[in-house]
């Protein structure tokens, strides 16, 4: 007889080779094969619905992350209408009869309102989402634009009209909605874009947008809702101007509430924790081990000084199924994200580098918020009496066009060009070298943006205009330029250096700087220019002024304010370098 062993070596491999617990093919039908292959056809199916399914929520996130994008773009290309006061603050003089100090505490008060509370909103939509900030732009532009048409029809304070500090109260709610609506739709587009190659221009399309919105508006008031009186033909109607933006701020508002949303912001909140994990400044802090890590109240188990988050977010993917897990871990997600927040506040209010970068900008844009805003009167002071005022081409409008368009290209520009020359920032020692090519800090822009600012306040300082006043477009461009770069590239620095995670509330603590250099600057302005009209005997209602020292003493103040910033910012740059940051 021969041996089992030599019969499975002449009949192939039987069922005896197997372990006893799996069943033998059958060999007199089909039927045992033919699960099989249902179970395998069944297994591809999983797998081809798994992954169409990934595809489709891929696909709906991309949707919601681009609609989002462009109704930042509307939002922001609405929400600047305050950069368009000088269209009609003149006329706040001639027809209300406010003196220049009056006109000027309406804008600083909007200037205030707009900047002042911009830590609380980014504050808010890092917590929880840009949406309901859009919502209240809608109800402050509203309310605050009908207050201020109906404060000026109902003409000066001396006729029975309304004093001037309601047309200062309604102010309030403009700059607090232009607040509310710009930070939503900025912060929006840095959590969706900024952590591609791309970021510097998914910031500098909104912020330029925001630029543009005063050139179209100011445009529209002058050339479309203008008065058609004899006497006053071609002036802008306030009134119908306010009315108008009242109704489109709050319709953008609203479409805002509906459109803005964050898209995946727990991934780049769980990489910040696991970048602070790795750091080791986790261990340090006992709050978040209490709050986050265990919580024996919850039925938590305490966790050894060795375990990591990693351990955590197994043990709370093992809750899911109960009753309650998926309750429970949205609460520990919410204490994560609120404890990674707070710390990053505090990392980011003790770097002294942030306190050279916030206080250049300081210096900066409060003279470019002044110089936007005393345009109109600004102009007014070439063309003394007998002559009838500027021409069309010189007019408070073209000026503000000018701002707007040049503007609008610095950041563009300074947001693309910073892009694709900026230094790539290797994330470890082991990390591959990248390829050497030309690159450009993003530093060199904004120190080269301040100084084309400064040349722009130069030659209003040096009286150069005053008897050219054909060239103060070239003022207008150089201020324009100067003053989108810095405000494009900012932001930019704020996202690269501290990241994204809590940007709303970083660049919100950031762009305060601007209400108080405004107020300043402005104050400077106007007490500058009543003196100099004081000095010339006008002693009427209008208190109106001629000449250059109704505002040379204030642009020197300005020019040297920008190099002290370029100081500053110099020094913040090498702070960064020491500390290996590429910016």
């Amino acid at each position: 007889m021969p041996s089992r062993s030599s019969s499975r070596s002449t009949n192939g491999i039987d069922k005896l080779d197997f372990d006893d617990n799996r069943h033998p093919p059958s060999t007199t039908d089909g039927s045992d094969a033919g699960g099989l292959l249902r179970d395998d056809e069944s297994l591809l199916s999983n797998v081809v619905d798994g992954v169409i399914e990934r595809d489709r929520r891929k696909l709906r996130r991309h949707a919601v992350k681009y609609l989002s994008f462009a109704s930042a773009i509307l939002s922001c290309f609405c929400a600047g209408s305050i950069t368009a006061y000088s269209l009609y603050a003149p006329l706040f003089q001639s027809r209300l009869h406010f003196s220049q100090i009056q006109v000027n505490a309406v804008s600083t008060t909007a200037e205030l309102a707009m900047y002042l509370p911009v830590p609380i909103y980014g504050y808010l939509c890092d917590r929880f989402n840009p949406r309901p900030l859009s919502l209240l732009a809608a109800i402050f532009f509203g309310l605050g634009y009908l207050l201020a048409a109906v404060a000026y029809r109902s003409g000066p304070q001396k006729e029975g009209g309304f004093p001037p500090a309601v047309m200062v109260i309604s102010f309030i709610g403009v700059g607090s909605g232009s607040s509310c609506m710009y930070i939503s739709a900025v912060t929006t587009c840095a959590k969706n874009f900024g952590r591609g190659k791309h970021k510097g221009l998914a910031l500098a399309v909104p912020i330029a947008a925001f630029g543009l919105s005063g050139m179209w508006q100011s445009q529209l008031g002058s050339r479309v809702l203008y008065e058609r009186s004899p006497e006053h033909f071609g002036e802008v109607d306030v009134y119908r101007y306010f009315i108008f933006l009242a109704l489109l701020l709050f319709v953008v508002g609203i479409i805002g509430s509906l459109a803005l949303r964050v898209v995946n912001e727990e991934e780049f909140i769980d990489e910040a924790v696991s970048e602070l994990e790795r750091s080791g400044l986790l261990e340090d802090s006992s709050f978040f081990r209490r709050s986050v890590l265990h919580d024996n109240s919850n039925g938590y188990g305490t966790l050894g000084s060795s375990e990591t988050i990693s351990n955590s977010a197994e043990s709370d993917n093992a809750e899911v199924d109960s009753t309650d897990g998926k309750a429970r871990r949205r609460n520990v997600g919410a204490r994560r994200k609120t404890w990674l927040l707070n710390h990053e506040t505090r990392i980011f209010l003790h770097d002294p580098t942030m306190w050279f970068l916030a206080a250049g900008f300081f210096l900066v844009t409060g003279p470019g918020e002044a110089f936007i805003n005393n345009l109109g009167t600004i102009i007014n002071t070439f063309y003394p009496p007998p002559s009838s005022g500027p021409p069309s081409s010189n007019s408070s409008a073209t000026h503000v066009s000018i701002v707007a368009l040049t503007s609008t290209l610095a950041r563009l520009l300074t947001g693309t060009v910073s892009d694709l020359l900026a230094p790539i920032q290797q994330a470890s020692v082991f990390d591959e070298q990248p390829a050497q090519r030309f690159s450009c800090s993003r530093l060199v822009f904004l120190l080269t943006s301040t100084v084309l600012f400064s040349f722009g306040q130069l030659f209003l300082a040096f009286g150069l205009i005053q008897s050219h006043p054909s060239l103060f477009a070239l003022v207008s461009a150089l201020v324009g330029l100067g003053y989108g770069a810095i405000f494009s590239l900012t932001p930019i620095i704020v996202s690269v250096v501290w990241g994204v995670q809590n940007f709303g509330t970083n660049w919100g603590i950031v762009v305060v700087m601007p209400a108080g250099g405004a107020a300043l600057w402005g104050s400077i302005y106007a007490a500058v220019y009543e003196h100099a009209a004081s000095d010339t005997g006008d002693s009427g209602a209008d208190r109106l002024c001629y000449g250059v020292g109704c505002y040379a003493p204030t642009f020197w103040g300005m020019a040297a304010c920008s190099w002290v910033a370029i100081g500053l910012w110099l020094m913040a740059w090498r702070g960064w370098k020491r500390k290996g940051i590429m910016v």
